[in-house]
Order: C-alpha cells, then sequence, then structure tokens
C-alpha cells in the first residue's frame, strides 16, 4: 500500500496523512492517532528517501564509539542498551549509524556528522567527569542525548541516568544490616560517572554507620570477569579480609566468586555479594531464583528510553532539556547471608 491508498482508505489528503505519520503539529492529536492506527493495520510504512526530501531530516541517529581507550563501553551492557534503542528507532522508521573511531578522532567525527547531515542526533554513551562532548555537542547544534550524566558539568543538556549513588548506598547499606563490618567495593573505572557516583554512595552509607573506609578493599577497573577475580583475591589475602562485597556487575562478580571459592569460603555463608544487575536479556542472575543479590535496573529500557527522548528533542528542537532519573531494584538473590560469627 502508498501513502495515496492510504489517504483514500481514510478520507483524507496525502499531505495530511504524511504530516500525521512524520510528527507535524498542526495535525491533531485524534486524526494523528487514527492515522498512525491505519498505518499499522495495513502494514504501511512510508518511503525514507520521500521523508528525508520532505524534511530534510536524515532519518538517522548516530551512536559514536571511541576504542583506542579502554572503558566500560566494551562490555555486553552496550549491546542491549543498543537493542533497546534499536526497537524505537524501528518502530520510527529511523536508522541507526553506528560509527567507531580512535579516542583522538571522537570530536571531529561529532563535527562531521553534523557538516554531513548524515544523522539528526546522537547519542552520548559513557560520561566522563567534565565531559567535554557536552559542550562540543552545543557548541555544533546537533540534537543530544546522554546516557548517564557528566559529574562536573554545569550547563543543561538531556540526559537518562540510574541512580548509581543510592543504588550502591542501599546496596552497602544491606551487607551493614546483616553484620558484615569490612565490606569491599569493586567498582568500574572511577574516571567514569556512574562509577564515580556508586563510589560515593558506598562511602556515604560506611560513614552514616561509623565505619571507617578502608582504601585496601577498594578496586576499580574494567568490569571483567579477571579484574574481578584479581581484586577479590587481593582483598581475601589481607590480615583482616572482607566477609561482603558490592560489586558494579554481574560479570565482576563472577570473578569475585571465583576467589571466594578458591580461597575454600563458601558464598553465602562465609562471604556475600551484591551487584549491581542490569537485567541483561541474555545473561541472566539465575532462572527461578536470583544467583546474586542485585540492584537491578534494565539497560534494555534504558536504551528504548533513550531513544525516545532523542527523536521527540529532534521532532521539537526548541524544547528545553529533559532528564530522567530511574532508580534501581533490589532483588534478594543466593550470594548473600549474615556476617560470619568470626
Amino acid at each position: 500500500m502508498n501513502l495515496k491508498e492510504l489517504a483514500t482508505r481514510l478520507g483524507l489528503s496525502p499531505t495530511t496523512v504524511s504530516r500525521a505519520l512524520n510528527g507535524y503539529p498542526e495535525v491533531n492529536e485524534a486524526t494523528r492517532q487514527r492515522v498512525m492506527a491505519a498505518a499499522k493495520e495495513h502494514n504501511y510504512h512510508p518511503n525514507t528517501r520521500a521523508i528525508r526530501l520532505a524534511t530534510g531530516r536524515a532519518m538517522a541517529v548516530g551512536h559514536v564509539i571511541a576504542i583506542t581507550n579502554q572503558h566500560e563501553i566494551v562490555n555486553p551492557v552496550f549491546a542491549d542498551f543498543i537493542a533497546g534503542a534499536g526497537e524505537t528507532y524501528s518502530r520510527n522508521d529511523y536508522d541507526m549509524l553506528l560509527s567507531v573511531v580512535p579516542d583522538d578522532d571522537e570530536a571531529q567525527t561529532y563535527r562531521n556528522l553534523k557538516v554531513k547531515g548524515n544523522v539528526d542526533g546522537v547519542i552520548v554513551h559513557g560520561p566522563r567527569e567534565n565531559d567535554p562532548r557536552i559542550a562540543l555537542l552545543r557548541e555544533i547544534g546537533l540534537p543530544f542525548v546522554v546516557h548517564g550524566r557528566a559529574t562536573g558539568t554545569t550547563e543543561p543538556y538531556s540526559w537518562l541516568d540510574v541512580n548509581n549513588r543510592r543504588a550502591f548506598q542501599r546496596a552497602t547499606e544491606y551487607l551493614l544490616d546483616l553484620g558484615h563490618v569490612r565490606v569491599a567495593l569493586v567498582n568500574g573505572i572511577e574516571t567514569m560517572d556512574f562509577a564515580i557516583r556508586r563510589r560515593r554512595g558506598y562511602l556515604d552509607a560506611l560513614a552514616a554507620r561509623g565505619v571507617a573506609a578502608d582504601p585496601s578493599l577498594m578496586a576499580s577497573g574494567e568490569m571483567t570477569e579477571v579484574v574481578g577475580f584479581r581484586a577479590a583475591q587481593a582483598m581475601l589475602a589481607l590480615p583482616a579480609p572482607p566477609t561482603g562485597f558490592v560489586v558494579s556487575s554481574m560479570i565482576s562478580a563472577m570473578g569475585v566468586r571465583r576467589a571466594i571459592e578458591t580461597a575454600g569460603l563458601k558464598l553465602g555463608r562465609d562471604a556475600s555479594i551484591i551487584i549491581f544487575d542490569d537485567e541483561l536479556s541474555y545473561m541472566r542472575n539465575g532462572e527461578d531464583s536470583p544467583i546474586f543479590t542485585a540492584m537491578r535496573s534494565s539497560v534494555r529500557e534504558a536504551g528504548r528510553m533513550v531513544a525516545e527522548m532523542l527523536l521527540d528533542r529532534i521532532a521539537n528542537p526548541d524544547s528545553g532539556p529533559v532528564e530522567k532519573l530511574l532508580e534501581a531494584e533490589l532483588v534478594e538473590g543466593q550470594s548473600t547471608g549474615p556476617a560470619p560469627a568470626h
């Protein structure tokens, strides 16, 4: 079915149907909903090339990923985020342009995307402290939404983030409530905003209970099994080892669990682990019951929401910045128990 045939079925002009499908504000909401329902019923999809010519839009969203520096974006969480965002793009007839570039070329890549008109906007991944990309994107006028926040950045911008500080405060409190006093932190790379906030939450919980923070019980690095294993192994070899671990990802926690078992200890009895769980669609935290006690928030759902926020900014360029803060849910699993008597 083409546009003219759909318009005839609806008793509307092709121009009205086209404008309804493409979000023009002069079309009233009732008409828009009627047109969208008919398009779905008859499996009609607008001609993307025609939309580009008519609106001047690229009908594409950019994701620029820098690779020369190892950081948290190179982990399975990214794939789930992209899957969620992709669902939103598909529903709105948008394409995705993924650019993988050396770190030194990142700024120029954003400028090129703007000059060439390849995309209508971009999603910013892995924000860092005082992230320069935010000022750059504002300067060149390319619409953007940040997945996360950038500590130290004072200018307004649109973002969606999970409350990492509160999540790790609650996780640490959970172990303290179980009687654990020696509580360790196995964090992500602490130039990344989420890891900065998670450390603060951990320290907030200790301070509120009058527990002195011990630097030997804090580690940061890439969220991999090996890094988690090595960090926990070193801590368990201390004269006063930790009995509880707050860990930034399920992958890191697998390494922490391996270190616990290698030391001849039993998880949930001799040592406890609570993690941050992104609720990955292909790496579940158990089936009938969770393996790890976790602060849970779906990164796939975050991908859907960030993409919706960006498409809304593209459609309404004069709207102000939008901020959304999600709260993580505490899910009890098999990896935690009371602190051992000794």
